[in-house]
Order: C-alpha cells, then sequence, then structure tokens
C-alpha cells in the first residue's frame, strides 16, 4: 500500500521560467523613463531576453553550481612552473560569457547604454551575483583609461567587446579581455594614500617596475588590472597585464584566495609583485584622480547589485506567499503578512528607482548630472547597500524554515548582502565622500536640491522631510559625528522625491508615510494599516 504521508501539498511551485524583466514592473518603467523612445523597442527586446534567460532553469542552475564550486587556485604546473592561474566551474564561465554578450561591459558604445546596462545588471545578476565583480570591474575600468588616450585606443574595444574568451594569453590576441583592480594593502584599507608598492620608472618613457602587494585584488583571473602604487612623484596609477606582448606571463603571484562569507563564485586574491611590469596610466601623484571615476562606475554598481539581491529577495517572498495557505487562506492575503510583503516591496522600489536615476545621469554626462552624480551616488551607495540586508532576512522569514534551508536559495542571497554595502569603500567612507562633496564642491549640492525640489509640493511628508534636511545642513556642528544620520536623510529624502514623481499614487504615499513621515516602526511589516498595500504587493508580485 502506497504511504500517503509522501503527497507534497501546499508548496509554493519553484519560481522558474519567468521573464525577470518584464516582472518587474519598477524597472520596467524605470527603462521606459529613461531612454530615448527612439531605443525603447531594441532596450525591451534585449532585456525580455536576458529576463528570460535569467529565469529558466538551466541558468538558475547554473547559479547553485558556480556556488557549491567555488574557484580554485593553480600556482604551479605539474612541472613545477609557476603559473598562477584560478580554476571555475563551467557553469561560472556560462554565466560569464552571457553577461560579456549581453554587453554588461559594453555599455561605452551605443545610446542609452547606461541605463541599459544598469538594467541589464540588476535582471542577471539575480541569477547570480558573483560573476558580476569582473563584469563590474572591466566596465569600470574605461572612464580611467580614457585619461591616456593611447591607452585607450589599445585597450577599451577589448574591454567593450561582446565576445567572452577564457583563459590568459595575449590581449591583442583575444576578442575580448577582463579586467580586475587592485588597490588595498594589508596596512593601509580604504586609506590608499598609505600604500607601500613601490613603482620603478624603467627606461621606457611610462613604463615601471612594480614591488608590493595588494591584499584585495578583485577578479585575479583578469587579462588585466588597474593598480595603485608609489611612484617618485606620488601615488600612481598603473595598467598591469597578466601576458606580456611576447606571450610571458608578468610577475604576478597569487598567493591565495579569500574565503568569503558571501560571493563564493568569485575569486578575491592576495598578490605580490616582484618587477612586475606596468605601464602608467595618468601623471605622476595623481593616481586616485585617476582610478577615481573606476571607483565610482563600481559604487553604482554596488548599488546595483543590492537592487537586484532585494528584488529577487521579494519576488520569492510574494511568489511563496502567493501559493501558500496557512490558517484558512492565501498567506498573501492576510493583513500582517501583507504589511510585510508591501514593507518590502517599497524598499525595493525605492531602490530601483534611484539605481536607474542614477545610471541615466551618466548617459546625460552634463555638468548639471556630473554634480548630482558627485553627492547622490555615494548617498545612495551607503543607503541602498545598507537596507539590502535586512530587507533578505525579512524576506527570508516570509518563506519560514523553507527560507533558512539552502535549495530554497534564500540562504545565498542572504550571504550575499552585506557585500555592496561593503565593498568600494565601507558604510564611512562614504558617509565622509558625502560630506566631502558637499563642503568642496557646492555645485554638487545645489544639483541635488535641485532634483528633490522637482517634486516640491507633491506630498506634504516630502516637503517637510526637505524643510528637515535643510535646517540639519545649516548646522555644521559636529557634522562628522552625525554624517550618517545625515545621508540617510539625503537619500531618504531623494527616493522619496523620485517616488512621488514616478510611482504608482499607493507606492509613494506609503514610503512618504513611513519614510518620510514618521508613521513606521523598527521592523519591516509597520505600515500604516489604512495604507492601500495590496497594491503594492501586487505590483511586486513576479508573474511566473
Amino acid at each position: 500500500m502506497a504511504a500517503s504521508t509522501h503527497t507534497v501539498t501546499n508548496q509554493a511551485p519553484p519560481l522558474v521560467g519567468y521573464d525577470v524583466f518584464t516582472a518587474d514592473k519598477a524597472l520596467v518603467a524605470a527603462v521606459e523613463r529613461h531612454l530615448d523612445p527612439g531605443l525603447l523597442d531594441e532596450a525591451r527586446e534585449d532585456l525580455s531576453g536576458l529576463g528570460k534567460s535569467t529565469g529558466s532553469a538551466q541558468v538558475q542552475e547554473w547559479g547553485a553550481l558556480a556556488n557549491e564550486n567555488p574557484p580554485k587556485l593553480r600556482t604551479h604546473d605539474r612541472y613545477g612552473n609557476r603559473v598562477d592561474e584560478v580554476e571555475f566551474h563551467p557553469a561560472y564561465h556560462r554565466l560569464l560569457g552571457k553577461g560579456v554578450s549581453a554587453g554588461l561591459t559594453a555599455a561605452w558604445t551605443r545610446p542609452g547604454g547606461h541605463v541599459r546596462r544598469a538594467a541589464g545588471f540588476v535582471v542577471w545578476s539575480q541569477a547570480e551575483a558573483g560573476h558580476g565583480c569582473p563584469l563590474s570591474m572591466t566596465h569600470a575600468a574605461v572612464p580611467a583609461l580614457r585619461t591616456d588616450p593611447t591607452l585607450a585606443a589599445e585597450w577599451e574595444p577589448r574591454l567593450t567587446s561582446t565576445v567572452y574568451e577564457e583563459g590568459l594569453g595575449p590581449a591583442d590576441q583575444k576578442a575580448g579581455v577582463l579586467f580586475g583592480m587592485g588597490m588595498t594593502e594589508k596596512q593601509g584599507g580604504s586609506d590608499v594614500r598609505a600604500n607601500t608598492t613601490v613603482a620603478t620608472p624603467l627606461a621606457e618613457d611610462g613604463t615601471y617596475e612594480l614591488t608590493g602587494h595588494k591584499w584585495f585584488c578583485s577578479a585575479p583571473m583578469s587579462d588585466g588590472f588597474l593598480v595603485l602604487a608609489q611612484a617618485p612623484g606620488g601615488v600612481t596609477c598603473f595598467l598591469l597585464p597578466r601576458v606580456l606582448p611576447d606571450g610571458t606571463r608578468n610577475e604576478f603571484r597569487i598567493q591565495r584566495l579569500k574565503d568569503k562569507l558571501g560571493n563564493r563564485s568569485n575569486a578575491s586574491g592576495e598578490v605580490e609583485f616582484d618587477g612586475t611590469w606596468v605601464r602608467r596610466v595618468g601623471d605622476e601623484g595623481r593616481g586616485v584622480r585617476t582610478i577615481i571615476e573606476m571607483v565610482a562606475m563600481t559604487r553604482l554598481d554596488c548599488v546595483l547589485g543590492a537592487t537586484a539581491l532585494m528584488r529577487q529577495a521579494v519576488a520569492q517572498a510574494v511568489h511563496h506567499c502567493t501559493y501558500r495557505e496557512a490558517f484558512g487562506g492565501k498567506l498573501v492575503d492576510k493583513p500582517l503578512m501583507r504589511n510585510v510583503l508591501a514593507d518590502l516591496a517599497l524598499e525595493s522600489e525605492a531602490a530601483t528607482t534611484l539605481a536607474l536615476r542614477l545610471a541615466a545621469a551618466y548617459d546625460d554626462g552634463g555638468e548639471q548630472e556630473r554634480a548630482f552624480l558627485r553627492l547622490a551616488l555615494p548617498a545612495a551607495k551607503y543607503w541602498v547597500t545598507k537596507r539590502c540586508t535586512p530587507l533578505v532576512v525579512e524576506a527570508s522569514e516570509c518563506l519560514g524554515g523553507n527560507g533558512y534551508v539552502e535549495e530554497s536559495g534564500m540562504p545565498r542571497l542572504l550571504r550575499e548582502s552585506p557585500l555592496n554595502s561593503i565593498w568600494e569603500g565601507a558604510g564611512n567612507v562614504q558617509a565622509l565622500d558625502v560630506l566631502r562633496a558637499m563642503q568642496r564642491e557646492p555645485a554638487a549640492l545645489n544639483a541635488f536640491l535641485q532634483e528633490v525640489g522637482k517634486a516640491r509640493g507633491a506630498d506634504h511628508r516630502l516637503d517637510g522631510a526637505i524643510k528637515d534636511l535643510l535646517t540639519e545642513l545649516a548646522d555644521l556642528d559636529g557634522i562628522e559625528g552625525r554624517a550618517r544620520r545625515l545621508v540617510e536623510r539625503i537619500a531618504l529624502v531623494l527616493q522619496g522625491s523620485l517616488l512621488v514623481r514616478f510611482a504608482p499614487p499607493e507606492v509613494a504615499d506609503a514610503f512618504c508615510a513611513s519614510r518620510l513621515g514618521g508613521d513606521w516602526g523598527n521592523a519591516f511589516g509597520t505600515l500604516p494599516h489604512t495604507l492601500d498595500l495590496a497594491s503594492v504587493v501586487e505590483r511586486a508580485r513576479p508573474v511566473a
């Protein structure tokens, strides 16, 4: 007699076989808002294709395999020769290849490229986050290299290629290359001016030898790197190729790979330089200024990465609660669960709306938008990335015990969630960067105030928050000690202004009531019960 106890009931089906892009109403609206109408049809088609791939069972399996089989360091070959190579599971290469072919390193080559890439990055990162690191570094290297037109002409076509070619070889013989970055050292961390790696000039103009180390080297399997070192004229930026033009390996010793909390599929290494050949990028002593645009682009990708994690967590939570029954009905229809889901959905939509607004500023490229980014980007990086972990924790709880089990995928999201807040400058670094922008570049604050001012008069809670922010900005006493509080308010006011202008009324109303109006508790699920929460949840529901 068959055992009836093994009949499976009341379990949500897997969230698979759906279009991750078109199911994200906030992301679709942002793309339509920021792209020229003439680009929309092509962009929708491309992003929908990527979204279907992301939501497919095959790609979801790739993501799981890449994380279950982390990279391995191979320092020597069978004969004892030093090779310093990183081996990855085939699933990682498939993910990375798809990301390159989808144009996630090629924003610089087409109109509206930054918005299209940002949307694609949010979509594709939901399949697996770890391979986003080399995609991000490769994309971000372009503006730094453009400080040297000769280097840019040589390397930019390789960096923006949509062809992924794994393995090391001379860059001029590859259809496309990847870049990494090496800034921090053991003794300095974020204080890169304390770096001790020495760059000694060689006879050929613009070439040097490096001696030193990097405590964190991103994507150490890459074809090239931008690194900082102490030249005779001070901290300077250099381009370090892994393979020299004659085909020999450059001195690039990977001492070990970091054993990280999350981001398991991606390699992060400690490397040593000993007579390593490099080319100078920019002027001696101007290394931080040269590489700062690369850092800015990777900070935007931290915002995008956190946005992707939040969206996937919310999608999984809403999907589960749509199918799961408890206490006589669907979880999604229970008032308290609906409050939790709506609160999570608000956080996710606010992050999405802000992230795509930042990408659009890069596409515009005008002086006003550059000034806006100078303040808005570090503020967004600070706040959006910090909201990621509590959101993923709460979303996991919506699945109950299932959310604590690896097969659900939620633990992987949770392990990944703190990463974007730490990388590319942790919270204090971002907060202090906002203060510097306000103190040294008045145009940055003016651009921010003009942006949020576009929504003035539309919601009294937003108006009050802007007024309170201006009052706080007028008091500079002890401003460094309260920088986090100030930056949080800047980010919330900016998100509120964007949602009031562009989001459905029920979304803007709930955000302003809770985040700006003070009608909110200390945990998710504490929204005012009088709001239209059902509509907020329905907007966030992924349609499989």
